[in-house]
């Protein structure tokens, strides 16, 4: 048999290939196993002669060396006059010393080529006794000793993964697959009755059999699988209590049919919310029970074992606990309970729909959810040697059941307060009569009032409910929620405001605010439908004045509320963009869950790693993009400008403009009444009587018209005085005056831009009419300047022009028309019949 060596030089050698080039080149009739033999003889004994001849080059070599070294030393002291000699043998070593260097490099060629043979010499004994080992391997089985087959199994293996893939060997390789199920279902008995019998050793044995063969998968299956029996029957306790519950009923059905309250009281009375701690608790004593044996049965197995079986548990029980849950959550309504409905049903719409969802359903959820946060913080006790992510994975199960819930978390908040909402009764309703009106009003002002922090109160229970049941995952969902349900309750505190038009008796007036001048209201007196001055007492309509003012503080109370909400809610934002990003990603919200695990050292976690294993970040941390978009809401909070409730925030400022446009009217409409028809009073057109004597028959003093409007407008101080009084107990009193001062000032301009149209539509007034028409003015004036009002200077031209004589109007049009209101001069002017042309 020729050996080609010339394969052992090159660098890219493989020693099970040319083991294989060899075996293909053997003559057909040679067994395998008397080729390997001769090859691996001829292989030693080259190598022998190899290694022989390389000590032999070697010792040359180095017997060379010294004799150089001393013809050097021996030469040195004639250097001046043996230069040149001394040159030449220089020359002569530097060559010496070259033909070593290649000497050194073809030694530690052939030393590669050594170290090659050698490990062909190693797979060729594996080789040989994989052959072996697969014709012993049914003996060693037989004897029943199962380390000892455990060992021959890892032996195979190992010399299956030196051999490679040799076809010869194919068979061996199905054949190990074989034996290692065969000796996997031998050790399952005996591992369960190790766990039964708490037989530690045996266990120790059994677990070092499976880890032998490459098997902890199966040590796992078969831990978990054991003591799975024996939980599933702490979880099926609760059906098997429930059952025992309705026996006594379902026994007894046909005589009971007839009395429903004897049929209540044989239902069950154990609930799942009752019923889950004890469970718990048991379930905890028996994982500590577990991890304690654990420790000293598989000390280095423990950390994963007791975990895996809870992680296990979960999965078994997982939508069982879900349905448990949904029912548990409806039983806290009766409506819900009786037709054994829950969240879930009534989310997805299985319900009937007379079924509303209540905020009771989502405590109900919560409570439950709070038990198993306690349970998984002692988890989290128990397990804390464990590595961080098997910690998160264990936690990631205990908190499972709840995952669906809390995917529908908006939803749910969004249905529970909208009920909530639509709960509270705005309106007032009294039986009609005397007063009725002031009274209708001033009840749905209070009832308005004192809902605006009944609603507060709801929407900071929400807040408080996002982070006990969700840690602030769903704070983005939350907003959404708490935006659409302002919306909803601004909107019916609109709905009422325009049913309070109608009691105020403004409901047809077009008139809003008092930034509005009063010359773009109607032009037509008939086209509203006011109050009459004789339809009600004026006790009742100051009342419904009272009741109107009362509405600017809940318009007051809204914003403030609103406002200190959505403060707060922002800080609660920026609160959990800094705990969330800390426990989720240490310190960037850019990372992902391998920077958490990446902070956890080898003997134990980092503060940042441990701190992740909050109810938020156990969500967060599979869901990267929903972190990302959470994060960035999170961020968006910390800017003062950010706005927690943007369209809410627009619809309290847009309800704010409703309320003063209503108080406004309400104020103005007395006005209105009285001046609704002083352009068509016959007085202006009347003539002066001719007498005997030259007496004045006119009225000198103002007409009743103008002096009601002046009495209303000097008592207005004295109803806006309990407004500025209320509202200084929340803001600065003299902001509060200022409040009140400046609601006066809009309605006596307003009333002032009512006189004015009035007067721009006298057609025809004489000099009687003018007369008592600059007396009213003068008087209307009087009570302006009494409220510290300045004279508007169209008004003090209509007074000027009326006072004037007749025949005096024109020139004092000409001469002092820098003083006067130019077109107001001339309308005067007109309706007087004065021709300023001539």
């Amino acid at each position: 048999m020729m050996v080609d060596l010339g394969s052992f030089s090159e660098e890219k050698f493989d020693a099970k290939k040319w083991i294989n080039s060899a075996c293909q080149n053997r003559h057909p009739q040679d067994p395998l196993e008397k080729h390997l033999v001769d090859l691996e003889m001829k292989l030693q004994m080259i190598s022998e002669e190899i290694s022989a001849s390389l000590e032999e080059q070697s010792a040359a070599a180095l017997l060379r060396i010294p004799r150089a070294s001393r013809d050097v030393i021996r030469l040195r002291d004639d250097t001046v006059s043996l230069r040149h000699s001394v040159s030449g043998i220089l020359v002569k070593l530097k060559k010496a010393e070259g033909s070593s260097a290649e000497s050194i490099a073809a030694l530690a060629k052939i030393d590669t080529v050594k170290q090659r043979m050698e490990a062909a010499y190693e797979t060729l004994q594996d080789a040989a006794g994989l052959t072996q080992l697969s014709s012993t391997v049914e003996d060693v089985f037989a004897t029943g000793d199962l380390p000892r087959a455990a060992e021959t199994l890892a032996n195979m293996r190992h010399c299956l993964s030196a051999v490679g893939e040799v076809a010869e060997f194919a068979n061996v390789r199905k054949q190990l697959e074989v034996l290692e199920d065969r000796l996997d279902s031998m050790v399952q008995p005996r591992l369960t009755e190790a766990l039964s019998n708490r037989k530690v050793e045996v266990a120790q044995d059994l677990r070092g059999i499976l880890i032998r063969i490459g098997r902890y998968k199966s040590l796992e299956l078969h831990y978990t699988k054991f003591h799975l029996k024996f939980i599933k029957q702490l979880w099926e306790d609760f059906d098997a209590r429930q059952r025992a519950n309705k026996l006594p009923t379902e026994k007894n059905e046909p005589e009971r049919l007839s009395s429903s309250s004897e049929l209540q009281s044989f239902l069950p009375t154990i609930t799942f919310s009752s019923w889950l701690p004890n469970f718990y608790d048991e379930l905890l004593l028996y994982l500590e029970q577990e991890w304690k044996w654990c420790m000293i049965a598989f000390p280095d197995d423990y950390k994963a074992l007791a975990p895996k079986l809870l992680v296990e548990t979960m999965v078994v029980v997982g939508s069982n606990f879900v349905s448990r849950i949904n029912l548990a959550t409806g039983d806290v309504i009766p409506e819900t309970k009786a037709l054994a409905k829950g969240i879930l049903d009534i989310l997805s719409g299985d319900a009937p729909k007379g079924i509303k969802f209540h905020t009771k359903h989502l405590e109900a959820l919560i409570e439950l959810h709070n038990l198993t946060g306690t349970f998984a913080r002692n988890i989290q006790h128990l397990f804390s040697e464990s590595d961080l992510p098997v910690l998160l994975d264990t936690l990631k199960a205990v908190y499972s059941p709840y995952e669906s819930f809390k995917q529908k978390y908006g939803q749910m908040e969004r249905a529970g307060l909208s009920h909530e909402i639509a709960g509270i009764d705005l309106r007032g309703a009294v039986a009609r009569g005397i007063g009725a009106q002031g009274i209708e009003l001033s009840e749905t002002v209070r009832r308005m009032e004192e809902s605006i922090p009944q609603v507060i109160v709801l929407l900071e229970a929400s807040v408080d409910r996002c982070i006990s049941f969700t840690g602030g995952s769903e704070a983005d969902e939350l907003i959404l929620a708490l935006d659409d349900i302002m919306l909803q309750y601004i909107s019916s505190l609109q709905e009422t405001l325009k049913s309070l038009r109608s009691v105020c008796g403004v409901d047809n007036t077009s008139d809003s605010g008092g930034s509005k001048k009063e010359t773009g209201l109607e032009k037509k007196d008939g086209t509203h439908n006011p109050r009459r001055v004789d339809s009600i007492s004026n006790e009742e309509e100051w009342s419904i004045v009272q009741g109107a003012l009362q509405i600017l503080t809940v318009a007051e109370c809204l914003t403030s509320r609103s406002s200190v909400f959505e403060a707060s809610l922002r800080a609660t934002l920026a609160r959990l963009s800094t705990s969330l990003s800390l426990s989720v990603f240490g310190s960037s919200s850019d990372q992902s869950q391998s920077r958490v695990v990446s902070d956890v050292g080898n003997d134990e976690g980092s503060l940042i790693g441990r701190a992740a294993l909050d109810v938020a970040a156990i969500r967060l941390i599979d869901v990267p993009d929903k972190a990302k978009k959470l994060f960035n809401l999170l961020d968006q909070s910390k800017d003062p400008r950010f706005h927690a409730l943007p369209l809410a925030s627009q619809r309290v400022a847009a309800f704010a403009e409703t309320v003063n446009e209503l108080v406004y009217d309400v104020l103005i409409s007395k006005v209105r009444q009285r001046l609704s028809d002083v352009s068509r009073l016959p007085v202006w057109s009347s003539v002066e009587e001719q007498t005997a004597f030259p007496l004045p028959n006119f009225s000198a003093y103002p007409q009743s018209y103008v002096t009601s409007i002046g009495e209303y407008l000097l008592t207005l101080p004295q109803q806006l005085e309990p407004l500025a009084e209320g509202i200084s107990t929340d803001v600065n009193a003299d902001e509060a005056q200022f409040f009140a001062t400046e609601w006066m000032f809009k309605v006596a301009e307003g009333a002032t831009a009512l006189y004015v149209d009035q007067l721009r539509g006298i057609q025809y007034i004489t000099d009687r009419g003018a007369q008592q028409l600059s007396v009213d003015i003068e008087y209307l004036s009087n009570v302006l300047s009494a409220l510290s009002m300045p004279i508007p200077p169209v008004l003090a031209t209509f007074h000027t022009c009326l006072s004037t004589p007749r025949d005096q109007l024109k020139d004092l049009v000409k001469s002092d028309s820098d003083r006067l209101d130019f077109p107001t001069a001339n309308l005067v002017c007109k309706i007087r019949q004065v021709n300023l042309e001539h």
